[in-house]
C-alpha cells in the first residue's frame, strides 16, 4: 500500500509554522501547485550568499532527504531557481532568510 502523502500546501504552511516559531523570516516567493506541487527553499543569509534546497528521493532506500540543487552568490542561486520553475510552473519556492543559515530542512518530519 502506498504511503499517504501530504500536500504541497499542508507541507508549506507546517513548514512556514516550524519557521516562525523560531523567529526565522520565510516568504512564499512563488506559490506552486496546492496538491502536488514540489517545493523549493532557497536560503538567504543576507551577506550576498543563498542556498537553494530541493527534496531528493533515493530509490533504493525509499528516504526522502533535502540537498543543495545550488549555492553561491545570491543572484546566481536565483537565476538557477528561475530556471527551475521554467521547467515546473507548479513549483513552489519559499525563501528563508536567516544570517545564522538555519532553515530546519534537516529537523524531523520535514523529509
Amino acid at each position: 500500500m502506498a504511503e499517504p502523502r501530504l500536500t504541497a500546501r499542508f507541507w508549506v504552511d507546517a513548514y512556514r509554522r516550524r519557521l516562525a516559531l523560531r523567529d526565522i523570516p520565510c516568504f512564499v516567493v512563488a506559490h506552486g501547485d496546492d496538491t502536488a506541487g514540489a517545493v523549493l527553499v532557497k536560503l538567504s543569509t543576507l551577506d550576498g550568499k543563498a542556498c537553494a534546497f530541493e527534496r531528493s528521493f533515493d530509490l533504493m532506500s525509499g528516504e526522502r532527504a533535502w540537498v543543495v540543487l545550488c549555492d553561491g552568490a545570491e543572484p546566481e542561486v536565483d537565476a538557477a531557481i528561475a530556471r527551475q520553475r521554467g521547467y515546473d510552473p507548479d513549483l513552489w519556492v519559499i525563501e528563508v532568510e536567516d544570517r545564522q543559515g538555519r532553515h530546519c530542512l534537516t529537523e524531523d518530519g520535514l523529509g
